[in-house]
C-alpha cells in the first residue's frame, strides 16, 4: 500500500490510499470466499462456483463493492496507526478515484479535531455574582419539609374548594359519543394543580360529596389527541370524597423526629448555613461559565460539521432517555409537537456548535498550560472516597476500573484549570 495526506477544507486531511495489483486482488479474493455462498451457477452446487465463473456471468466488478468494504478499514487503519498526527474525530467520506483489475485508488476526506487559536484568556473581566439568603429561603425550605411530612384527611361538612385533592368519576363525550382514554373511576385530582384540560377544575369547587353535575370545557387546539383537538366536550363529573393535605406543626419535636435536630433554632440555622453553601457555588459556576463563554469568544476555531452532528446525536440520546422516563418515545413526541427529525435536530445545532466550540477551547488550554492530574492528587482524592465510604484506600483502588480513575483524574485536571481562570480573572 501507498498513500499521501494533506489538509483539507473546514478541519478535515484528505488520505489517498493506493493498493497494488497484489493488494486488490487479495482483498477480491477475500469478498469472493464472503460471498460465494449467495451464488449457485448450472453444474454447481451453491457456494462452489469458481470465481473466475461469476466474474465471467456477472461481470469482472461483482466482488468490488465487497472488496472496497474489506480493503478500506484494513489500510486505513494502518494509516492512522503510523500518522498519529491525523486525529481522526469521525468516519471519513471515500470516493474512489480509480479501480481495475491492476489496483485500487481511493481518497477519503478524515474529519479531524481542528486548530484552535486561544484568544487571551487570562485577566478575563467578569461581574461579581453573589446570592443573599434570606429569611424567605428559609421559610420556603421549612415549608417544603412540613410538605413532604404531610397527611390528607378527609372532610364531609363542606364543599370543594381550591387546593382540595378530590376523588371523582369522570366520563367524556363529544357530540354524545365517549372518546377513547375520556373515562375514569375513582380519579384523585388535586384542584388548581391544571393537569386536567383548561376550565375543568374549576367547574369542581362548590360540589359536594355524592353529587354529580356535567360540566363543559373545550379541548385546546394544540391538543396531543389529533381526534380532540379544538373540540367541546360535556364531562358526567360524580364526586366521591374530599380531602385537604393537613401539615404538620413547626415544633421542636417534630423536627427532631423528622430531621433529628435538636431543635427547631438548630435546624433554621442548619438550613441557612446549607442554603448559603449552595449560593456560593451557584455564584461560582455562573461566573465560572461567564469565564468560559468570553474566552470562547475569543477563541477561533474552524469546526468540522461531523462533530456538531456527534454533539447533536448525544443531546437528542439525552432526550430520548428523559421522555422514556415519561412513558414516551422520540417519535410520539415529534408527532406531538409537529415536528420533524430533520427540524427538531436543526433546534440543537447552535447549541451543540457552542458546546463543541468550549470543549476544545478548555482542551487548548489544558494543553498550553499542560495541566494534569498527579499521582499524589488521584490519591488524595482516592483517600477521600475511602473515608467517606469508610472503606481502606487499597478496597478504593482495586474496585476503580480504568473508566473510573479515568473520571477522577478529569475531575482535578477540570478543578486546576477553573482555578487558574478565576485566579487571573478580574472581578467587577
Amino acid at each position: 500500500m501507498k498513500y499521501t495526506f494533506e489538509k483539507g477544507e473546514k478541519s478535515t486531511v484528505k488520505v489517498t490510499i493506493d493498493l497494488d495489483k497484489n493488494e486488490w486482488n487479495e482483498a477480491i479474493n477475500a469478498a469472493y470466499e464472503k460471498n460465494k455462498g449467495r451464488y449457485s451457477l448450472p453444474g454447481f452446487r451453491k457456494g462452489k462456483v469458481p470465481k473466475h465463473l461469476l466474474e465471467s456471468t456477472y461481470g469482472k466488478g461483482v466482488f468490488y463493492e465487497e472488496a472496497i468494504n474489506y480493503a478500506f478499514p484494513k489500510y486505513y487503519s494502518e494509516v492512522l496507526e503510523k500518522e498519529t498526527s491525523i486525529y481522526a474525530i469521525a468516519n471519513p467520506d471515500i470516493d474512489i478515484k480509480s479501480i481495475s483489475d491492476d489496483g485500487l485508488s481511493l481518497i477519503a476526506i478524515v474529519p479531524v479535531k481542528p486548530d484552535v487559536k486561544l484568544g487571551e484568556y487570562k485577566g478575563i473581566k467578569i461581574k461579581k455574582v453573589e446570592y443573599n439568603v434570606k429569611e424567605a429561603d428559609v421559610k420556603a425550605e421549612l415549608t417544603r419539609l412540613q410538605e413532604r411530612n404531610s397527611r390528607l384527611v378527609d372532610v364531609t361538612d363542606r364543599e370543594v374548594k381550591d387546593g382540595d385533592t378530590t376523588i371523582i368519576d369522570y366520563s367524556g363525550s363529544v357530540d354524545g359519543v365517549k372518546f377513547d382514554g375520556g373515562t375514569a373511576e375513582k380519579q384523585t385530582l388535586v384542584i388548581g394543580s391544571k393537569t386536567f384540560i383548561p376550565g375543568f377544575e374549576e367547574q369542581l369547587i362548590g360540589m359536594k360529596i355524592g353529587e354529580e353535575r356535567d360540566i363543559n370545557v373545550k379541548f385546546p387546539d394544540d391538543y396531543h389527541a389529533e381526534n380532540l383537538k379544538g373540540k367541546d366536550s360535556v364531562f358526567h363529573i360524580k364526586l366521591h370524597e374530599i380531602k385537604v393535605k393537613e401539615l404538620p406543626e413547626l415544633t421542636d419535636e417534630f423536627i427532631k423526629d423528622a430531621v433529628g435536630a435538636e431543635s427547631l433554632a438548630a435546624y433554621k440555622k442548619e438550613v441557612k448555613e446549607r442554603l448559603k453553601k449552595q449560593n456560593t457555588e451557584r455564584a461560582e459556576r455562573e461566573m465560572e461559565n461567564e469565564v468560559v463563554n468570553k474566552i470562547t469568544e475569543n477563541t477561533e476555531i474552524e469546526i468540522p460539521d461531523a462533530m456538531i452532528e456527534n454533539q447533536i446525536d448525544h443531546m437528542v440520546q439525552e432526550m430520548e432517555y428523559r421522555l422514556s422516563y415519561q412513558g414516551l418515545r422520540l417519535e410520539d413526541y415529534l408527532k406531538y409537537t409537529n415536528q420533524s427529525m430533520e427540524d427538531y435536530r436543526k433546534g440543537f445545532k447552535d447549541q451543540a456548535e457552542n458546546i463543541v466550540k468550549q470543549q476544545l477551547t478548555i482542551d487548548a488550554i489544558i494543553e498550553a498550560e499542560k495541566i494534569e492530574a498527579t499521582d499524589a492528587e488521584v490519591d488524595a482524592r482516592l483517600e477521600e472516597m475511602a473515608k467517606a465510604q469508610g472503606k481502606k484506600v487499597p478496597e478504593i483502588k482495586k474496585n476503580q476500573n480504568p473508566r473510573q480513575l479515568d473520571y477522577i483524574k478529569n475531575d482535578i485536571i477540570i478543578k486546576k484549570l477553573f482555578d487558574l481562570l478565576m485566579s487571573g480573572a478580574v472581578i467587577e
